[in-house]
């Protein structure tokens, strides 16, 4: 029987993640910053719940040691855990920036790096590093997020190299928009009191952003879960997996423009 370790698993993706390996046999440690937010999933068959803070490396140590002392192995990691941080670069603050990074960027290194003398034991293991269709294109007002998924996306390119004489595979999920309390729950915004400069340009690219009929077609996080087993359990030597329809719709979109082409559809459709 086989065994993934999850961050991020209280809410969203990570949850619904959880409940389809948990459907299809698999041991589940579902990892979070507060264990008490697991509710039902705390109760399912094969299901171990564990405190996991990304920004704490004695957290992740403590959460694999765990995982392999419990489980006997481990054979995929998923690291889900992020945020966004949204608004002009210019008035995020080094604690906003610094949080950034060190939740989206450096502690998925530090779970992988957690993990991998597991795997390389093992001589086996998978890495699927969720990152997003922000992180092969970029959207206005969002340049810190994005700067942190197209860093993951070029670290786990690389490591994929890496690790690949050693038997251990790294995968990426790309999902498009997703149903979730993100907005509310996993979003900050950087703001600075006088700074008036990007209000015209911030207030038409918002407008966008939170127009209801913009999340029509955006998936459920089951779908992204779906995604995530398919690349857990395809046996396939790929590295870009797009989750969602949006998400392949955009890419195709994207693929078809030069950079200016590109560039000129934004400034139109974000209303800058």
């Amino acid at each position: 029987m086989k065994t993934i370790l999850i961050t991020g698993a209280s809410t969203g993706i990570g949850r619904a993640t959880a409940a389809r390996f948990q459907s299809a046999g698999w041991n589940v440690v579902a990892t979070m910053r507060k264990p008490e937010d697991a509710g039902d999933l705390a109760r399912l068959d094969r299901v171990r719940v564990l405190p996991l803070d990304v920004t704490d490396c004695d957290s992740i140590a403590a959460a694999v040691q765990a995982t392999v002392t419990e489980f006997g192995s481990l054979d995929v990691l998923l690291n889900n855990a992020g945020y966004g941080l949204a608004g002009p670069l210019e008035a995020a603050t080094p604690a906003q920036i610094e949080r950034q990074f060190a939740t989206n960027v450096y502690g998925p290194i530090y779970t992988m790096q957690a993990c991998l003398p597991h795997f390389r034991t093992q001589k086996a293991g998978l890495i699927i590093n969720l990152t997003s269709i922000g992180g092969r294109l970029a959207l206005p007002f969002n340049s810190l997020y994005h700067g942190t998924k197209f860093g993951l996306e070029g670290i786990s390119e690389s490591l994929a190299l890496e690790l690949a004489p050693l038997g251990v595979q790294v995968k990426l999920v790309e999902p498009g928009g997703v149903r979730t309390d993100f907005a509310g729950r996993s979003l900050d915004f950087a703001k600075k009191d006088g700074l008036t400069a990007y209000d015209a340009s911030l207030q038409g690219a918002m407008s966008v952003f939170m127009d209801p009929e913009r999340g029509s077609d955006y998936s459920e996080p089951a779908t992204i879960a779906e995604t995530i087993f398919e690349a857990a359990t395809d046996g396939k030597p790929q590295l870009r997996y797009l989750a969602g329809k949006d998400a392949v719709r955009m890419m195709e979109n994207r693929a078809q423009m030069s950079d200016e082409a590109y560039r000129d559809w934004v400034v139109k459709e974000f209303r800058l």
